[in-house]
């Protein structure tokens, strides 16, 4: 477990810009069960989540095709919130950091760690915007 002070910069650079940190099991379930889309980011302290993964989505985010919502877990930090996360994105194990997009609940695109390493958050971000756009002509 990470001291709260060393992540919450971490923390911070998403939910300054409108994703909702999901600290409990419940906080998980609630966004997921919403209708429509919701992106879900496993937040790392990690070298590629600070350089690659947040940038990536919050460039995503100004695209104009978006999800209904989005949440972050922090691994490491918010054990119980990131083990339900991960409970949605099975077949998938765990990988942080990791970006998931969810339509009506269900798993509809999946960027693990293997993607993200070695990734621009240009690149990411792209790959998340055509995500996006595919759901919503769903």
């Amino acid at each position: 477990m990470y001291p709260p002070e060393l992540v919450l910069p971490m923390e911070q650079e998403l939910t300054s810009n409108g994703i909702i940190a999901a600290k409990d099991p419940k906080s998980v379930e609630d966004a997921l069960q919403q209708p429509g889309t919701t992106l879900v980011v496993v937040n790392s302290v990690c070298g590629c989540a600070a350089a690659n993964a947040r940038p990536a989505v919050l460039l995503s985010l100004q695209s104009d095709a978006k999800p209904d919502r989005a949440i972050t877990v922090f691994a490491g930090v918010d054990r119980e919130a990131t083990a339900k996360a991960r409970e949605y994105m099975l077949p998938f194990p765990p990988s942080s950091p990791s970006i998931a997009l969810f339509k009506d609940g269900q798993l509809a695109y999946m960027l693990e760690r293997h993607h993200i390493e070695g990734a621009s958050a240009q690149q990411i971000s792209d790959h998340l915007v055509k995500a996006y756009k595919e759901l919503a002509e769903l």
